[in-house]
């Protein structure tokens, strides 16, 4: 199965065990829980989506690659203690808790998350003084005399054995005591992972063009060469850096990334190339509906990498846009339910305003702590945290420079600010409509309606950004051109969500 499906099996698998009985107990009773096994290729995602996991079900998880521990650190030190049997007394080894199984405990007694997921990175590559004790481990769960807490499961990971020469063959008694999943590359399923996380467009474009480079491990006679999940993403965040400080992306970058030569050399090309479109085509004018004929005619004119590469650049805008509008709007969100419990607590209470709020922010940096150290807090929920932080940082400000004590002006200060903010959402929403209209007048204009149309459609639809605001805000252009092409069901949904939405500011 794909990445995508992995992700899914292991969330149900999660939801699976953490169900429990009217007396509180779980269904599945803890020594029945299989930790679960994925089994693919390195630098396939499988880290990668255990966060994903712990940040989407709001649960703790603690990661830990086993090829850097020895046996002690695993099972503990030894240490010898006496103890009586029948009047004589005996010498006898006990150990210390696993540093493994004691940072679940301090991660539970710091954060209070009592359920989560142990993930326990190549597994099947550990050193042979270990190996032994790592299949007690998945048989029992217990390292020593020591066991995963209840409440959390273990996940574990590992590669076949032809990416790796340390892999150790598990026997039958094991493997009948996992839920094994085998994954394989599978680019579909990984761009909808690269469109959340913004990839850099010029990534995405060429794999989509070229997925045959989107993963790939050849021997040479110059050894191993290749190209990974992990490599494009690294690659991408780079690229992103290099950009913003004005350093050149060159083959002696990407070549550090993409260890296959023959892509590396490609990307490089079309990375230049895909730059050159940027420029050529006045990206920031297709949205404002002010660019020339002469644009449009080059675009009709142009092949078909080149379209893939200006849809890929438009796409990319548009997922700037719409994810700033998403991620304010969520901050507003929030805030509502904080300005309704500031106004309840004014009202209750004689406590100064400033307090009130002081303690808002320490509530909300508190909760951020929380889900930071538990390795449940994902970029989207950090960037809400920030802002709704900055509000209340700058109402308290405006009320400590002002000299306001009254409880009901401090609300009206605090009110009057939550107003701009809201206003300001809508107008931004409003011009982001706007842009997205004039994309699709220039699609029309240059393609016609053509296999473009359906492209830009497609990945409006599949990324998570423009779904959501589309679903929020509409975009007339879009589903114009939706209902003409009778799209997929995914479309008709956010539709029906459209029509159902009824969230007021």
């Amino acid at each position: 199965m794909n990445i995508k499906e992995a992700k899914e099996q292991i969330k149900n698998a999660v939801t699976a065990y953490f169900s429990k009985d009217e007396f509180g107990n779980y269904e599945i009773p803890v020594e029945r829980q299989r930790p679960v096994f994925l089994m693919g290729a390195p630098g396939i995602g499988k880290t990668a989506i255990m966060e994903q996991i712990a940040q989407e079900m709001g649960i703790g998880l603690v990661s830990y690659s086993m090829t850097h521990h020895t046996r002690q650190s695993a099972l503990g030190l030894p240490f010898i203690i006496e103890k009586n049997y029948g009047g004589e007394k005996y010498s006898v080894s006990e150990y210390t808790m696993s540093e493994i199984i004691a940072s679940v405990y301090d991660l539970i007694e710091e954060t209070g998350v009592k359920e989560g997921i142990l993930f326990l990175d190549e597994i099947n590559c550990v050193s042979e003084t270990l190996a032994p004790s790592m299949l007690q481990f998945l048989q029992y769960k217990v390292f020593g005399r020591h066991k995963v807490p209840d409440g959390w499961i273990v996940v574990t990971a590992g590669n076949p054995p032809q990416y790796n020469k340390s892999v150790r063959e598990f026997d039958i008694a094991t493997w009948d005591r996992l839920k094994r999943i085998d994954i394989e590359p599978d680019f579909d399923s990984w761009k909808e992972y690269a469109l959340k996380k913004r990839m850099h467009a010029s990534v995405v474009t060429y794999l989509d063009i070229k997925k045959n480079n989107f993963y790939k491990v050849e021997t040479t006679v110059s050894g191993k060469s290749f190209v990974t999940a992990r490599g494009w993403d690294d690659l991408s965040q780079m690229i992103k850096i290099y950009e913003k400080k004005n350093i050149k992306v060159d083959i002696k970058l990407i070549s550090q990334y993409i260890q296959n030569s023959a892509v590396a050399r490609d990307f490089a090309m079309y990375y230049d190339l895909y730059n050159k479109y940027k420029s050529d085509y006045e990206i920031d004018k297709i949205f404002t509906g002010s660019v020339s004929g002469d644009i449009s005619e080059r675009a009709k004119n142009a092949k078909f990498d080149e379209r893939m590469a200006l849809l890929g650049l438009l796409n990319d805008k548009i997922t700037e846009e719409t994810s700033n509008v998403i991620s304010k709007e969520e901050a507003v969100k929030s805030l509502i339910a904080i300005i309704k419990n500031i106004a309840f607590k004014i009202s209750e209470n004689n406590m100064p305003v400033t307090e009130i709020i002081e303690e808002s922010i320490k509530n909300q940096k508190y909760e951020m702590h929380v889900l930071k150290k538990s390795n449940s807090l994902s970029r989207e929920k950090s960037i809400n945290f920030e802002r709704v932080i900055k509000f209340l940082n700058d109402a308290q400000s405006k009320i400590v420079k002002g000299g306001v004590s009254d409880g009901r002006e401090c609300l009206e200060i605090i009110k009057s600010d939550f107003k701009t903010l809201a206003d300001s959402l809508k107008s931004q929403a409003q011009e982001t409509k706007e842009d997205m209209n004039n994309v699709f007048r220039f699609c029309e204009k240059s393609f016609g309606s053509g296999q473009e149309i359906v492209i830009l459609i497609t990945e409006l639809t599949m990324n998570n950004y423009s779904s959501s605001f589309i679903s929020r805000y509409g975009c007339e252009e879009y589903f114009k051109y939706n209902k003409e092409l009778l799209f997929s069901e995914r479309q008709k949904d956010i539709v029906t969500r459209i029509e159902n939405l009824d969230i007021n500011f």
